[in-house]
C-alpha cells in the first residue's frame, strides 16, 4: 500500500511538532503492520520514546518538504523502505524473546490418579520392608542383635518393651517403701475405669497420657507413687449385651438361667472381650501397677459397695420410700435417668410397648 501522506509541519504551525510526531508514528504503524513483526508493540513503545527524544530535533530532519509543502517523494521513499529505530531496552526485550521457547500447558492427569500414586508409592514401601519377628522370650530384656532399621517402624520398636517392664516391677510400689514417706511424698491415682463394653477412644488415650506424665513425674522426684488400674462392668450396658448373646445362643432369658448362672456368664464375657482395654493400655505404654488391676465386680469392689450402702443406710443418707422411678419391660428392672431417652406427646398418644402385648381383643394391643 502507498505510505500514508501528511502535510509537513514547520515551526511556527500551531502544534506543528506535535502533529508531525503523530504522522511519523502513523507511518511507523503502518510499516509494523506490513512487515508483521512479532514484537510489534514493543517496537511501538519504542518508537513512541524515540519521538518524545526527537522533540529536541529540528523539523528540517523529520523530512525534506518542497515549496508546497509537500514532503518530497525521496523522503517519502526512504521513509518507507527504512525500519524503525528501536531503543537499547526495546531490543534488549526482542533478542531475550527469541531465545524463549514457547511454554507448553501442563498436561494434568486424571482425578485421583496423585492419590493413586501415592498409595502405591506406600504399598511398594510396605512390600519391600523385611517383616518384623519378635525373637525375645516373654519377660526379658529385649535383643538388640539385629541391625536398626533405616525407618521407624513401631512394631519393631516398641516389642518386647512392655512385658520386660511389668516382669521387673518397675511400675510397683512397695508398701515397706511408702512408710517411710510423708502425705506430701505420696502419690496414688486411680485410672477411670472405662466400660468393659467398648474399647478406648482418642478421648481415653489423652486422660491416660495426662495421667501417666503426672505418674512418671512424681516417681522421678523420689515420691512413693502408684498407678491402679480397672475396667467398669458397664452395668446395665453389659447386662444388655450378655442377654442378648444368651437369647441368639441359647433361646433363654436371664430370669431362666437364675442369678448366680447368669453372673458366671458376664464373667465368661468379660475374659474373652474384656482384655481388650487392658491391651491398649499397655500399647500406650501406661506405667500402671498391673499386679493391682481391678474389675468393679471383683469380690474386694463388691463388699466395699455393700459395706458403703450399709453405712449410708445406717447414717439415714440410703432409705427405701414410694418415688415416680424408671423401669425398663425390657430389662425388667429400674434405670437411671441418664440411661432413659424423653419423648415429647401432644395430646392422647398410642405407643408400643416391647414385651408388653397389651388388649388380646384388639388387633393393636390397644
Amino acid at each position: 500500500s502507498p505510505p500514508i501522506q501528511s502535510k509537513a509541519f514547520s515551526p511556527a504551525s500551531p502544534g506543528g511538532r506535535r502533529g508531525g510526531q503523530s504522522s511519523r508514528a502513523r507511518r511507523h504503524t503502518s510499516s509494523m503492520s506490513e512487515g508483521g513483526d512479532e514484537s510489534a508493540a514493543a517496537k511501538m513503545e519504542a518508537m513512541v520514546l524515540d519521538g518524545k527524544k526527537g522533540d529536541d530535533v529540528p523539523p528540517s530532519s523529520a523530512g525534506a518538504a518542497n515549496g508546497d509543502g509537500q514532503p518530497s517523494s525521496s523522503a517519502a521513499g526512504d521513509g518507507e523502505a527504512q525500519q524503525p529505530k528501536l531503543s537499547k531496552s526495546a531490543l534488549k526485550k526482542l533478542a531475550k524473546q527469541k531465545g524463549k521457547k514457547k511454554k507448553e500447558k501442563p498436561q494434568w492427569g486424571q482425578p485421583g490418579e496423585g492419590k493413586k500414586k501415592k498409595d502405591d508409592k506406600k504399598k511398594s514401601a510396605l512390600a519391600a520392608r523385611p517383616e518384623f519377628v519378635n525373637t525375645t522370650p516373654k519377660g526379658e530384656r529385649k535383643d538388640l542383635k539385629e541391625p536398626m532399621a533405616d525407618a521407624y517402624h513401631p512394631a519393631a520398636v516398641e516389642a518386647a518393651w512392655q512385658d520386660w517392664w511389668e516382669a521387673k516391677g518397675f511400675y510397683g510400689c512397695d508398701p515397706k517403701f511408702a512408710e517411710g514417706k510423708s502425705d506430701d511424698e505420696k502419690f496414688v491415682m486411680v485410672i477411670p475405669p472405662p466400660n468393659v463394653t467398648g474399647s478406648l477412644h482418642l478421648g481415653h488415650a489423652l486422660t491416660a497420657a495426662v495421667e501417666d506424665t503426672l505418674t512418671r513425674w512424681h516417681r522421678m522426684l523420689g515420691h512413693a507413687t502408684l498407678y491402679v488400674p480397672g475396667t467398669d462392668h458397664a452395668g446395665i450396658a453389659t447386662q444388655s449385651v450378655v442377654e442378648k448373646m444368651i437369647m441368639k445362643n441359647d433361646g433363654m432369658t436371664r430370669h431362666d438361667l437364675g442369678r448366680d448362672a447368669f453372673v458366671s456368664k458376664v464373667w465368661e464375657w468379660k475374659a474373652e472381650y474384656g482384655n481388650r482395654i487392658t491391651t491398649q493400655l499397655r500399647r500406650l505404654g501406661s506405667s500402671v501397677d498391673w499386679g493391682r488391676e481391678r474389675f468393679t465386680m471383683d469380690e474386694m469392689c463388691s463388699k466395699a459397695v455393700v459395706e458403703a450402702f450399709n453405712r449410708f443406710h445406717e447414717d439415714g443418707l440410703l432409705y427405701r420410700a414410694e418415688r415416680l422411678g424408671n423401669w425398663s419391660c425390657a430389662l425388667k428392672s429400674a434405670i437411671s435417668d441418664i440411661e432413659v431417652d424423653y419423648v415429647e406427646l401432644e395430646g392422647r398418644t398410642f405407643r408400643e410397648v416391647k414385651t408388653h402385648k397389651g388388649n388380646p381383643a384388639d388387633p393393636k394391643g390397644r
